[in-house]
Protein backbone atom coordinates (compact mmCIF):
# COMPACT_ATOMS: atom_id res chain seq x y z
CA UNK A 1 0.00 0.00 0.00
CA UNK A 2 1.36 3.06 -1.46
CA UNK A 3 1.50 6.48 1.32
CA UNK A 4 0.70 9.20 -0.56
CA UNK A 5 0.07 12.53 1.24
CA UNK A 6 -0.40 15.93 0.43
CA UNK A 7 1.69 18.47 1.53
CA UNK A 8 1.62 22.69 1.52
CA UNK A 9 3.71 23.86 -1.35
CA UNK A 10 5.91 26.69 -2.14
CA UNK A 11 4.26 28.07 -5.85
CA UNK A 12 4.92 30.78 -8.00
CA UNK A 13 3.29 33.72 -6.99
CA UNK A 14 0.98 34.39 -9.81
CA UNK A 15 2.79 35.19 -12.82
CA UNK A 16 5.87 34.42 -12.30
CA UNK A 17 5.06 30.46 -12.94
CA UNK A 18 6.24 30.93 -16.80
CA UNK A 19 9.51 33.02 -15.57
CA UNK A 20 10.40 30.71 -12.74
CA UNK A 21 10.01 27.37 -14.40
CA UNK A 22 12.80 25.29 -15.57
CA UNK A 23 13.79 22.05 -17.15
CA UNK A 24 15.61 19.98 -14.97
CA UNK A 25 19.01 20.10 -13.89
CA UNK A 26 20.79 18.06 -15.61
CA UNK A 27 19.45 18.78 -19.16
CA UNK A 28 22.12 21.11 -19.14
CA UNK A 29 25.83 21.72 -18.63
CA UNK A 30 27.04 24.49 -16.90
CA UNK A 31 27.62 26.29 -20.18
CA UNK A 32 23.89 26.30 -21.11
CA UNK A 33 22.72 26.67 -17.68
CA UNK A 34 25.01 29.87 -17.27
CA UNK A 35 23.74 31.46 -20.54
CA UNK A 36 20.29 31.03 -19.56
CA UNK A 37 19.97 32.43 -16.35
CA UNK A 38 21.87 35.50 -17.73
CA UNK A 39 19.20 36.08 -19.72
CA UNK A 40 16.29 35.39 -17.60
CA UNK A 41 17.74 35.93 -13.78
CA UNK A 42 14.66 34.62 -12.53
CA UNK A 43 15.02 31.15 -13.97
CA UNK A 44 15.08 28.34 -11.37
CA UNK A 45 18.39 27.12 -12.71
CA UNK A 46 19.63 30.11 -10.26
CA UNK A 47 18.82 28.14 -7.77
CA UNK A 48 19.13 24.49 -9.09
CA UNK A 49 22.49 25.19 -10.75
CA UNK A 50 23.97 27.67 -8.37
CA UNK A 51 27.65 27.58 -9.87
CA UNK A 52 25.79 29.93 -12.59
CA UNK A 53 26.48 32.86 -10.57
CA UNK A 54 30.34 32.10 -10.36
CA UNK A 55 32.95 32.69 -12.40
CA UNK A 56 34.37 29.38 -13.90
CA UNK A 57 37.31 29.32 -11.03
CA UNK A 58 34.69 28.14 -9.01
CA UNK A 59 34.15 24.20 -9.39
CA UNK A 60 30.46 22.89 -9.89
CA UNK A 61 30.62 21.18 -6.61
CA UNK A 62 32.74 23.80 -4.37
CA UNK A 63 30.35 24.42 -0.52
CA UNK A 64 29.79 28.26 -1.91
CA UNK A 65 27.84 26.87 -4.42
CA UNK A 66 25.07 24.85 -2.35
CA UNK A 67 25.41 28.00 0.40
CA UNK A 68 24.60 30.30 -2.66
CA UNK A 69 21.61 28.07 -3.78
CA UNK A 70 20.03 28.28 -0.21
CA UNK A 71 20.35 32.15 -0.04
CA UNK A 72 19.22 32.67 -3.47
CA UNK A 73 16.28 30.60 -2.53
CA UNK A 74 15.48 32.39 0.61
CA UNK A 75 15.94 35.82 -0.74
CA UNK A 76 13.51 34.70 -3.64
CA UNK A 77 10.96 33.69 -0.58
CA UNK A 78 11.16 36.67 1.27
CA UNK A 79 10.47 38.68 -1.96
CA UNK A 80 7.56 37.13 -2.42
CA UNK A 81 8.40 35.16 -5.31
CA UNK A 82 7.01 31.92 -4.03
CA UNK A 83 4.31 31.30 -1.65
CA UNK A 84 3.35 28.53 0.86
CA UNK A 85 0.08 27.38 0.64
CA UNK A 86 -1.35 27.66 3.75
CA UNK A 87 -2.43 23.88 4.33
CA UNK A 88 -1.91 20.47 3.05
CA UNK A 89 -3.23 19.97 -0.76
CA UNK A 90 -2.83 17.41 -3.81
CA UNK A 91 -2.30 19.44 -6.74
CA UNK A 92 -2.33 18.44 -10.66
CA UNK A 93 0.07 19.45 -13.20
CA UNK A 94 -0.98 18.97 -16.55
CA UNK A 95 1.81 18.91 -19.80
CA UNK A 96 0.86 19.26 -22.97
CA UNK A 97 3.15 18.60 -25.99
CA UNK A 98 1.82 18.48 -29.59
CA UNK A 99 -1.58 18.01 -28.99
CA UNK A 100 -1.20 14.81 -26.69
CA UNK A 101 -1.74 15.61 -22.78
CA UNK A 102 -1.00 13.77 -19.09
CA UNK A 103 -1.95 14.90 -16.27
CA UNK A 104 -0.40 13.88 -13.00
CA UNK A 105 -0.43 14.09 -8.91
CA UNK A 106 1.33 16.58 -7.24
CA UNK A 107 2.58 14.85 -3.64
CA UNK A 108 4.63 13.82 -1.39
CA UNK A 109 5.74 10.30 -1.61
CA UNK A 110 7.31 7.84 1.35
CA UNK A 111 10.66 7.69 2.28
CA UNK A 112 9.75 3.86 3.81
CA UNK A 113 7.69 2.75 0.68
CA UNK A 114 10.74 3.97 -1.13
CA UNK A 115 13.20 1.27 1.69
CA UNK A 116 10.65 -1.31 1.55
CA UNK A 117 9.90 -1.51 -2.36
CA UNK A 118 6.46 0.04 -2.83
CA UNK A 119 8.12 2.24 -4.95
CA UNK A 120 10.16 -0.05 -7.49
CA UNK A 121 13.44 1.57 -9.67
CA UNK A 122 14.63 0.05 -12.47
CA UNK A 123 17.89 1.79 -13.06
CA UNK A 124 21.29 1.95 -10.26
CA UNK A 125 22.40 5.09 -9.57
CA UNK A 126 26.06 6.96 -9.08
CA UNK A 127 27.11 7.85 -5.65
CA UNK A 128 28.86 11.05 -7.15
CA UNK A 129 25.51 12.02 -9.20
CA UNK A 130 23.83 11.56 -6.03
CA UNK A 131 25.50 13.88 -3.70
CA UNK A 132 25.63 16.46 -5.44
CA UNK A 133 21.63 16.57 -4.94
CA UNK A 134 21.87 15.78 -1.55
CA UNK A 135 23.67 18.72 -0.63
CA UNK A 136 21.55 20.54 -2.24
CA UNK A 137 18.64 19.14 -0.85
CA UNK A 138 20.47 19.80 2.72
CA UNK A 139 21.77 23.59 2.07
CA UNK A 140 17.82 24.51 0.84
CA UNK A 141 16.47 22.25 3.69
CA UNK A 142 13.85 21.74 0.66
CA UNK A 143 13.18 19.32 -2.33
CA UNK A 144 13.20 21.38 -5.94
CA UNK A 145 13.09 19.22 -8.46
CA UNK A 146 10.27 16.38 -8.42
CA UNK A 147 10.69 12.24 -9.08
CA UNK A 148 8.41 11.55 -12.05
CA UNK A 149 6.37 8.88 -11.12
CA UNK A 150 4.69 5.94 -12.80
CA UNK A 151 1.70 4.03 -11.38
CA UNK A 152 -1.11 1.66 -13.04
CA UNK A 153 -4.06 3.38 -14.15
CA UNK A 154 -7.66 2.91 -12.84
CA UNK A 155 -11.29 3.94 -13.59
CA UNK A 156 -12.22 5.42 -10.37
CA UNK A 157 -8.47 7.98 -10.02
CA UNK A 158 -8.66 8.75 -13.37
CA UNK A 159 -12.34 10.06 -12.85
CA UNK A 160 -11.43 11.68 -9.84
CA UNK A 161 -9.08 13.33 -11.79
CA UNK A 162 -10.93 14.77 -14.75
CA UNK A 163 -13.95 16.12 -12.31
CA UNK A 164 -10.81 18.22 -10.33
CA UNK A 165 -9.73 19.55 -13.95
CA UNK A 166 -13.55 21.03 -14.51
CA UNK A 167 -12.03 24.04 -12.15
CA UNK A 168 -9.96 26.56 -13.46
CA UNK A 169 -6.58 26.24 -13.40
CA UNK A 170 -4.32 27.89 -10.36
CA UNK A 171 -1.81 28.31 -13.45
CA UNK A 172 -1.75 28.06 -17.24
CA UNK A 173 0.98 28.83 -19.62
CA UNK A 174 3.07 27.62 -22.27
CA UNK A 175 7.20 27.12 -22.07
CA UNK A 176 9.36 28.33 -24.60
CA UNK A 177 9.88 25.03 -26.28
CA UNK A 178 6.06 25.11 -26.77
CA UNK A 179 4.93 22.39 -23.67
CA UNK A 180 1.93 23.40 -22.25
CA UNK A 181 1.82 23.35 -18.58
CA UNK A 182 -1.54 23.72 -16.54
CA UNK A 183 -1.42 23.41 -12.36
CA UNK A 184 -5.30 22.73 -10.38
CA UNK A 185 -5.28 23.12 -6.32
CA UNK A 186 -7.29 20.24 -4.84
CA UNK A 187 -8.51 22.27 -1.50
CA UNK A 188 -11.81 20.53 -0.82
CA UNK A 189 -11.57 17.92 1.28
CA UNK A 190 -13.96 15.24 0.12
CA UNK A 191 -11.41 14.95 -3.73
CA UNK A 192 -8.46 15.18 -1.38
CA UNK A 193 -9.81 12.39 0.78
CA UNK A 194 -11.13 10.47 -2.02
CA UNK A 195 -7.76 10.89 -4.21
CA UNK A 196 -5.65 9.65 -1.30
CA UNK A 197 -8.01 6.28 -0.35
CA UNK A 198 -7.29 5.82 -3.70
CA UNK A 199 -3.66 6.34 -3.63
CA UNK A 200 -3.35 4.04 -0.68
CA UNK A 201 -4.85 1.16 -3.11
CA UNK A 202 -1.37 0.92 -5.27
CA UNK A 203 0.10 -1.99 -4.23
CA UNK A 204 3.37 -0.69 -6.55
CA UNK A 205 4.81 2.82 -7.71
CA UNK A 206 7.42 2.86 -10.43
CA UNK A 207 10.45 5.81 -10.60
CA UNK A 208 9.93 6.25 -14.25
CA UNK A 209 12.84 8.91 -14.04
CA UNK A 210 15.00 10.79 -11.60
CA UNK A 211 16.62 7.64 -9.93
CA UNK A 212 19.34 9.88 -8.63
CA UNK A 213 17.13 13.04 -7.32
CA UNK A 214 14.98 9.88 -5.80
CA UNK A 215 17.53 8.07 -4.27
CA UNK A 216 19.66 11.40 -2.60
CA UNK A 217 16.16 13.04 -1.65
CA UNK A 218 16.11 9.52 0.70
CA UNK A 219 19.10 9.47 1.60
CA UNK A 220 18.54 13.32 3.28
CA UNK A 221 15.05 11.85 4.64
CA UNK A 222 17.58 8.84 6.64
CA UNK A 223 20.30 11.67 7.74
CA UNK A 224 17.61 13.76 9.01
CA UNK A 225 16.00 11.20 10.86
CA UNK A 226 19.51 10.69 12.40
CA UNK A 227 19.57 13.94 13.78
CA UNK A 228 16.92 13.47 14.97
CA UNK A 229 16.47 10.11 16.64
CA UNK A 230 12.98 10.54 18.43
CA UNK A 231 11.30 11.23 15.10
CA UNK A 232 8.05 9.94 14.92
CA UNK A 233 7.60 9.45 11.01
CA UNK A 234 5.07 12.46 10.39
CA UNK A 235 7.90 14.86 9.52
CA UNK A 236 8.53 15.99 6.24
CA UNK A 237 12.01 15.02 6.33
CA UNK A 238 10.36 11.50 5.83
CA UNK A 239 8.33 12.10 2.45
CA UNK A 240 9.97 13.50 -0.82
CA UNK A 241 8.16 15.38 -3.82
CA UNK A 242 7.02 13.66 -6.68
CA UNK A 243 4.46 13.82 -9.39
CA UNK A 244 2.53 10.64 -10.40
CA UNK A 245 1.12 9.62 -13.96
CA UNK A 246 -1.04 7.32 -14.85
CA UNK A 247 0.71 4.65 -17.24
CA UNK A 248 -1.49 5.28 -19.92
CA UNK A 249 -0.76 8.44 -20.66
CA UNK A 250 2.81 8.84 -20.79
CA UNK A 251 5.38 8.80 -23.73
CA UNK A 252 7.99 7.01 -23.92
CA UNK A 253 10.68 8.15 -26.72
CA UNK A 254 13.37 5.96 -28.60
CA UNK A 255 16.93 5.83 -26.82
CA UNK A 256 19.33 5.73 -29.84
CA UNK A 257 22.96 4.94 -30.09
CA UNK A 258 26.07 6.42 -32.13
CA UNK A 259 29.52 4.66 -32.43
CA UNK A 260 33.02 6.37 -33.16
CA UNK A 261 34.64 3.26 -34.84
CA UNK A 262 33.89 -0.24 -35.95
CA UNK A 263 36.43 -2.02 -34.10
CA UNK A 264 38.67 -2.51 -36.97
CA UNK A 265 35.66 -4.05 -39.27
CA UNK A 266 35.57 -2.36 -43.42
CA UNK A 267 31.72 -1.72 -43.61
CA UNK A 268 31.72 -4.70 -45.45
CA UNK A 269 32.90 -7.04 -43.32
CA UNK A 270 30.81 -5.20 -40.19
CA UNK A 271 27.73 -6.26 -42.24
CA UNK A 272 28.71 -9.64 -42.96
CA UNK A 273 29.34 -10.19 -39.06
CA UNK A 274 26.23 -9.10 -38.19
CA UNK A 275 24.59 -10.96 -40.53
CA UNK A 276 24.98 -13.83 -37.91
CA UNK A 277 22.30 -11.87 -35.52
CA UNK A 278 20.19 -9.74 -37.20
CA UNK A 279 18.67 -9.67 -40.81
CA UNK A 280 20.32 -6.89 -42.34
CA UNK A 281 18.54 -5.18 -45.62
CA UNK A 282 18.50 -2.09 -46.69
CA UNK A 283 15.92 0.13 -45.43
CA UNK A 284 12.77 1.49 -47.96
CA UNK A 285 12.76 4.74 -45.70
CA UNK A 286 15.43 7.29 -45.32
CA UNK A 287 15.79 7.81 -42.31
CA UNK A 288 14.79 5.04 -40.71
CA UNK A 289 12.54 4.33 -37.56
CA UNK A 290 11.73 1.06 -36.43
CA UNK A 291 8.20 0.31 -36.43
CA UNK A 292 8.04 -2.52 -33.93
CA UNK A 293 10.07 -4.52 -31.28
CA UNK A 294 13.12 -6.48 -32.70
CA UNK A 295 14.13 -4.17 -35.10
CA UNK A 296 16.97 -1.33 -35.40
CA UNK A 297 17.76 1.15 -37.72
CA UNK A 298 21.36 1.60 -38.93
CA UNK A 299 23.27 4.70 -40.52
CA UNK A 300 26.36 3.37 -42.03
CA UNK A 301 28.60 5.32 -45.13
CA UNK A 302 25.03 8.09 -45.89
CA UNK A 303 23.28 4.15 -46.20
CA UNK A 304 19.80 3.43 -43.53
CA UNK A 305 19.61 -0.41 -43.25
CA UNK A 306 16.66 -1.90 -41.17
CA UNK A 307 18.39 -4.88 -38.90
CA UNK A 308 15.91 -7.27 -37.58
CA UNK A 309 16.93 -9.39 -34.47
CA UNK A 310 17.07 -13.32 -35.46
CA UNK A 311 14.58 -15.42 -33.52
CA UNK A 312 17.26 -17.78 -31.64
CA UNK A 313 18.73 -14.51 -30.21
CA UNK A 314 14.65 -13.22 -29.07
CA UNK A 315 14.34 -13.64 -24.94
CA UNK A 316 11.36 -13.52 -22.97
CA UNK A 317 13.29 -12.34 -19.91
CA UNK A 318 12.32 -9.01 -18.86
CA UNK A 319 15.83 -7.32 -19.37
CA UNK A 320 17.80 -9.60 -21.90
CA UNK A 321 14.42 -9.11 -23.99
CA UNK A 322 14.37 -5.19 -24.31
CA UNK A 323 15.84 -3.96 -27.74
CA UNK A 324 18.58 -2.36 -25.79
CA UNK A 325 19.93 -5.53 -24.30
CA UNK A 326 19.43 -6.97 -27.94
CA UNK A 327 21.53 -4.22 -29.18
CA UNK A 328 23.97 -4.54 -26.86
CA UNK A 329 24.25 -8.34 -25.91
CA UNK A 330 24.75 -9.61 -29.74
CA UNK A 331 26.34 -6.61 -31.30
CA UNK A 332 27.66 -3.30 -29.64
CA UNK A 333 29.61 -5.64 -26.88
CA UNK A 334 30.42 -8.90 -28.61
CA UNK A 335 31.18 -7.36 -32.48
CA UNK A 336 32.24 -3.23 -31.67
CA UNK A 337 33.89 -4.52 -28.37
CA UNK A 338 31.76 -1.94 -26.46
CA UNK A 339 31.49 -3.74 -23.19
CA UNK A 340 30.20 -1.71 -20.17
CA UNK A 341 28.26 1.72 -22.44
CA UNK A 342 28.39 3.53 -19.48
CA UNK A 343 32.32 3.88 -19.20
CA UNK A 344 33.15 3.49 -23.13
CA UNK A 345 34.09 6.50 -24.90
CA UNK A 346 33.48 4.73 -28.12
CA UNK A 347 29.67 5.19 -27.63
CA UNK A 348 27.31 8.08 -27.00
CA UNK A 349 23.52 8.06 -26.82
CA UNK A 350 20.57 10.46 -28.21
CA UNK A 351 17.42 10.90 -26.71
CA UNK A 352 14.63 10.81 -29.63
CA UNK A 353 13.59 14.21 -28.83
CA UNK A 354 16.30 15.37 -30.12
CA UNK A 355 15.31 12.94 -33.88
CA UNK A 356 16.59 10.66 -36.10
CA UNK A 357 18.02 13.90 -38.42
CA UNK A 358 20.59 14.02 -35.29
CA UNK A 359 22.09 10.05 -35.71
CA UNK A 360 22.97 11.51 -39.13
CA UNK A 361 24.79 14.80 -38.29
CA UNK A 362 26.77 13.10 -35.80
CA UNK A 363 27.91 10.13 -38.05
CA UNK A 364 28.52 12.73 -40.60
CA UNK A 365 30.42 14.53 -37.69
CA UNK A 366 32.25 12.87 -35.31
CA UNK A 367 30.74 9.09 -35.12
CA UNK A 368 31.17 6.54 -37.57
CA UNK A 369 27.37 4.69 -37.36
CA UNK A 370 24.48 5.12 -35.58
CA UNK A 371 21.57 3.00 -34.43
CA UNK A 372 17.77 3.68 -34.59
CA UNK A 373 16.06 2.10 -31.64
CA UNK A 374 12.17 1.36 -31.11
CA UNK A 375 10.87 3.11 -27.77
CA UNK A 376 10.95 0.55 -24.68
CA UNK A 377 7.38 0.69 -23.65
CA UNK A 378 6.08 1.77 -19.43
CA UNK A 379 4.97 -1.68 -19.29
CA UNK A 380 8.74 -3.33 -20.17
CA UNK A 381 9.59 -0.79 -17.51
CA UNK A 382 6.99 -2.39 -14.74
CA UNK A 383 8.05 -5.99 -15.92
CA UNK A 384 11.71 -5.12 -15.21
CA UNK A 385 11.21 -2.99 -11.87
CA UNK A 386 8.62 -5.94 -10.94
CA UNK A 387 11.61 -8.82 -10.66
CA UNK A 388 13.80 -6.78 -9.13
CA UNK A 389 15.69 -5.78 -12.24
CA UNK A 390 17.29 -3.09 -13.56
CA UNK A 391 17.66 -2.16 -17.26
CA UNK A 392 20.66 -1.08 -19.55
CA UNK A 393 21.67 2.41 -18.87
CA UNK A 394 19.94 5.00 -21.38
CA UNK A 395 16.77 2.69 -22.11
CA UNK A 396 13.80 5.34 -21.79
CA UNK A 397 13.46 8.78 -22.64
CA UNK A 398 10.86 10.37 -20.81
CA UNK A 399 9.01 13.23 -22.76
CA UNK A 400 7.62 16.21 -22.00
CA UNK A 401 9.88 16.35 -18.90
CA UNK A 402 8.68 18.06 -15.25
CA UNK A 403 9.65 21.51 -14.60
CA UNK A 404 11.27 22.34 -11.83
CA UNK A 405 10.31 25.20 -9.50
CA UNK A 406 6.54 24.86 -10.01
CA UNK A 407 6.32 22.94 -6.67
CA UNK A 408 8.67 23.31 -3.77
CA UNK A 409 8.69 20.59 -0.70
CA UNK A 410 9.64 22.29 2.44
CA UNK A 411 11.43 19.98 4.76
CA UNK A 412 10.93 22.21 8.05
CA UNK A 413 8.16 21.20 10.21
CA UNK A 414 5.89 24.02 11.56
CA UNK A 415 7.07 23.66 14.80
CA UNK A 416 10.81 23.90 13.57
CA UNK A 417 10.71 26.81 11.72
CA UNK A 418 9.40 28.82 14.53
CA UNK A 419 12.31 27.50 16.23
CA UNK A 420 15.25 27.45 13.97
CA UNK A 421 15.72 24.20 14.36
CA UNK A 422 16.20 21.93 10.88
Amino acid sequence: MADIRPFAALRPAPGLESVIAALPYDVYNRQEATEIVRRNQDSFLAIDRAETGFGPEVDTYAPEVYQRAARVLREWIEQGKFRKDEAPCYYLYELTMNGRSQTGIVACASVDDYLNGVIKKHENTRADKEQDRIRHVDACDMQTGPIFLAYRSHEILRETIRKCKEERPACDFVSDDGIGHRVWVIREEDQAGHIREQLQKLDAVYIADGHHRCASAVKVGLMRREEHPEYTGREEFNFFLAVLFPDEELYIMDYNRVVRDLNGYTAEAFLEKIEENFEVEKAEQSPYRPDRKGRFGLFLENTWYRLTARSHILSEDAVDGLDVSLLQNHLLGPVLGIQDPKTDRRIDFVGGIRGIGELERRVHTDMKAAFSLYPTSIGELFAVADAGRLMPPKSTWFEPKLRSGLFLHDLKDIDESETGGK
